[in-house]
């Protein structure tokens, strides 16, 4: 079972996904990204990862997440329903409670459906 780390962020940023990818660094690097506002940096960093081959649910969480937060609800949905069809991972919140990468990919699904309010990013 894996398990990724979601942090909550300001409302503001409005509800999706941001986990730890396999490669330690660059997933630091992209949620250090995500908190400092430089999305460009952080879709750089996520696309590398599955482009490189990840498959990981946390990564693909977290481009959803960043194509959400940049108006690009198409992109982030066709993501949502790839962690959907993919298995099942846990993710270890900010407030130590597990989440499941479904649980969370469906909730961002419903956040677009519904031009969501809050941002749900993991690190």
């Amino acid at each position: 079972m894996r398990i990724g780390t979601l942090v909550l962020l300001a409302p503001a940023l409005a509800a999706m996904g941001f986990a730890a990818s396999a490669n330690a660094q660059d997933a630091q690097y992209a949620h250090a990204a995500i908190e400092a506002g430089k999305l460009p940096q952080a879709e750089r960093a996520l696309e590398r990862d599955t482009r490189a081959g990840s498959r990981e649910p946390q990564v693909l969480l977290n481009l959803a997440a960043v194509y959400a937060m940049t108006d690009r609800p198409d992109a982030a949905r066709a993501l949502y329903t790839r962690v959907l069809a993919g298995e099942d991972a846990s993710l270890l919140m900010q407030s130590n409670q597990v989440a499941r990468a479904h649980d969370v990919a469906r909730r961002g699904l419903r956040m677009l459906d519904r031009s969501g309010t809050q941002q749900l990013t993991a690190r």
